[in-house]
Order: structure tokens, then C-alpha cells, then sequence
């Protein structure tokens, strides 16, 4: 048998895993009930704490993203509240869909698919109807490749009457864009460990502030698997209320413990600039962009397909050359293609998937200058890394 080709994964999410989470990931299984595993739950609470400015629980659940905002909402809501869904994409629709099967009376601040979130109409919202319980906001819309201005966004929340909780959706961009939970006033925020934090699909993470804390005692929403209050009981024994994803652990220790060493600023900084060389290699070739500027995802770049290529077809000859991106989503499935750029990630790995399309797109009639691509995403990322010096 032929080895198998090593693929360049450029989709966002699940990530590249470094050398060091995947030798964790391997290590012989242990007690989830005894003290090595308390120590591990532990440090790697705290250390996603710190990376996000976050002091309260921190608490990791067994379970993907999808279900980390599933627990966000039936912890904090009750059948029959008021909720605001912000939504710029598909996973902004997803959270409101989520609140709705469970009974939440939803309505939809929708803004075009491509362009972010306007804090102005949010304000305009919530001072013209009944106070809202809470409000769903996707940080980084992974469907489209816009960052909204999360910052801004949660203020308007809290002016709003009768202080809504700020729930958050930050799947792809914890761990690798701005974001300081605390200092925000975010009262919930959910991640995942396949992003960011560089490790295996499987632990879903959901960080709390007071307020939701407090919201938990008194919500009345279905919940057992996702109770945030078995979940903060047991961490505090440093152990989980069900069998954890010990494996998963493992790697995520490493990955959280990779990124304390680096720190926050140096974090951001390096997302940016693989975010800057992405975008004009992109742009190089030919391809034009969906989110504007400065609203552009530090973890995930979109661009439009040239007019007259087809998706499936670009996908199967990007593959068979060893590069795996990722396509559209709902309505722009087969519309864009989504190139995404968070975690382990170094500019030669950029660089030789914007190689691959460069040599695969005059398959399919369009003209590409590989030499001129290859350095337009070099010079911008070491502009970008200067400039951040």
C-alpha cells in the first residue's frame, strides 16, 4: 500500500495538532477520578481563564461546540424568555435555532451574511421592544469569515433595559483574536479544543461570569448532560459529573499550555499576521474577499469562487493535491471557499497551500502568478509581524 499523501489542513477546524499535543494525546490512559486528572482539569481551567480574561468558572464539557452552546443557552434561559439572536451567518442563526427548540421566544437582528454586526441597529433594538432576557452573539462568524466588534456590542447589551445577558459564541476565535471577558462584561462565552487551542475535536468550553452564575440557579430550561451546576460542583473536585474525553485532555493541556507561554499579545499578534498573508496571497491570485476591512477574521478567510468554477470540482483537485479547504456553508454553499488559518499554524504552511491553488486554479480558466502569490503572502506577513514588534 502507498503511503498516504500528507494533507495541508486549511479548513477552520478541526486544526493541525504540533508534535507535543498529539505525543499527549498518546499517553496511557488514567483515573478520571484521581489526582493526576484533578491536577490537569485544573491548570487547564485556569490557564484558558487567563488567556481570556476570565475569572470565574471555567468549565470543560465533553461534547463539541454545537453542544457547548447548547449548554450556554438551557443553563442561563427558561422556556418562554424574551431572546435576542445578533446573526451574521449560519452559526448566528444556528445559536437562535438552539434557543428556539428549547422554548425561548426568539427574535432575529439579522444583518447581511459578509458584513458584521452594526452596534448602532443593536442599540436601536433593544430600546424599542420589550427587555430582552439575554442575547446570543456569534464573536467570530466562522460561516463568512467576519470578526464582529464583540467589545462594542456586549456594551450595547447591558445599556439596554433590563441588562440582557451577553451570551457568546466564540468557537473560532477564543484563544487566538482579542478578547477579554471580564473587562467586556461577557457573562457566557463558549469555545471548543478542535480551534484555537490545537487540540482534538471533543471538549467543549464555557466560561462564566457572575451574572450567568447567578442566572443558573434560576433557569428552568431541560437540562442534565449540560448542567452547569453538576459541571461547577465537581470541578471544584477537580473531576467532571460524566466519563470525560481524558484523551482529548491531554492535548488540550499542552495546547493551553503552548499558548500561556506565548501569551495573549504575541497570540493575537501572530493570528493577525497569518490572517494579513492569507489574505493578500488570496487577493493575489485573484480572488476577491467577503468581509471588509477592519472586520476580517483572524482565524478564517473567505473569498468569493470565481465566476464559472465549481466547488466540488476545485475541492477533489485541491485535495488531490494535498490541500484541504473548507466550502460554503447554507446559502453560500458552492458560492465561497473558506481558508482558515488558527492554531498550530507557520507562514511556509501558508504558503505552500497558496502554491497549490496557484498551480490548480488554471485548471478551471483562471490565470494565477504562483511566484507573485507566494510573495505577496510572505511580504504581508512580515509586515504585519513588524508592524506588531
Amino acid at each position: 500500500m502507498m503511503p498516504a499523501m500528507e494533507q495541508n489542513l486549511r479548513i477552520p477546524g478541526p486544526t493541525p495538532l504540533p508534535d507535543d499535543v498529539r505525543a499527549a494525546q498518546a499517553a496511557a490512559m488514567i483515573d478520571h477520578r484521581g489526582t493526576e486528572f484533578a491536577e490537569m482539569l485544573r491548570e487547564t481551567s485556569h490557564g484558558i481563564g487567563s488567556l481570556i480574561g476570565a475569572s470565574g468558572d471555567v468549565l470543560l464539557l465533553t461534547g463539541s461546540g454545537t453542544g457547548g452552546m447548547e449548554a450556554a443557552i438551557v443553563n442561563t434561559l427558561s422556556p418562554g424568555d424574551r431572546v435576542l439572536s445578533v446573526n451574521t451567518g449560519g452559526f448566528g442563526d444556528r445559536f437562535a435555532a438552539i434557543a428556539t427548540a428549547f422554548g425561548a421566544q426568539v427574535d432575529s437582528l439579522a444583518f447581511e451574511w459578509g458584513t458584521p454586526a452594526d452596534p448602532a441597529r443593536l442599540r436601536e433594538q433593544l430600546a424599542t421592544h420589550d427587555p430582552y432576557a439575554a442575547v446570543l452573539i456569534t464573536h467570530n462568524e466562522t460561516s463568512t469569515g467576519v470578526t464582529n466588534p464583540l467589545q462594542a456590542l456586549v456594551a450595547e447589551v447591558h445599556r439596554g433595559p433590563g441588562d440582557p445577558l451577553a451570551i457568546v459564541d466564540g468557537i473560532s476565535g477564543l484563544g487566538a483574536i482579542p478578547f477579554e471577558m471580564d473587562a467586556w462584561g461577557v457573562d457566557v462565552v463558549v469555545s471548543a479544543s478542535q480551534k484555537a487551542w490545537m487540540a482534538s475535536p471533543g471538549i467543549a468550553i464555557a466560561a462564566l461570569g457572575p451574572r450567568a452564575q447567578e442566572a443558573v440557579q434560576a433557569a428552568r430550561m431541560p437540562r442534565f448532560y449540560w448542567d452547569f451546576r453538576q459541571a461547577s460542583n465537581w470541578s471544584a473536585k477537580g473531576q467532571t459529573p460524566w466519563t470525560p474525553a481524558v484523551s482529548v485532555l491531554f492535548g488540550l493541556r499542552v495546547g493551553v499550555q503552548r499558548l500561556v507561554a506565548e501569551g495573549p499579545a504575541r497570540t493575537w499578534a501572530r493570528h493577525a499576521a497569518l490572517a494579513a498573508a492569507t489574505e493578500a496571497g488570496l487577493e493575489a491570485l485573484g480572488l476577491r474577499l467577503v468581509a471588509p476591512l477592519p472586520y476580517r477574521s483572524g482565524t478564517v478567510t473567505a473569498a468569493w469562487l470565481p465566476e464559472g468554477v465549481e466547488w466540488s470540482a476545485l475541492n477533489a483537485a485541491l485535495r488531490g493535491r494535498g490541500l484541504a479547504i473548507a466550502g460554503g456553508q447554507g446559502k453560500w454553499a458552492g458560492r465561497i471557499l473558506r481558508f482558515g488559518h488558527m492554531g498550530a499554524v507557520a507562514l511556509d504552511e501558508l504558503t505552500a497551500a497558496i502554491e497549490v491553488m496557484s498551480t490548480t486554479l488554471p485548471d478551471f480558466g483562471v490565470s494565477a502568478d504562483a511566484a507573485a502569490a507566494s510573495a505577496a503572502t510572505r511580504d504581508a506577513y512580515r509586515s504585519a509581524t513588524e508592524a506588531a514588534a
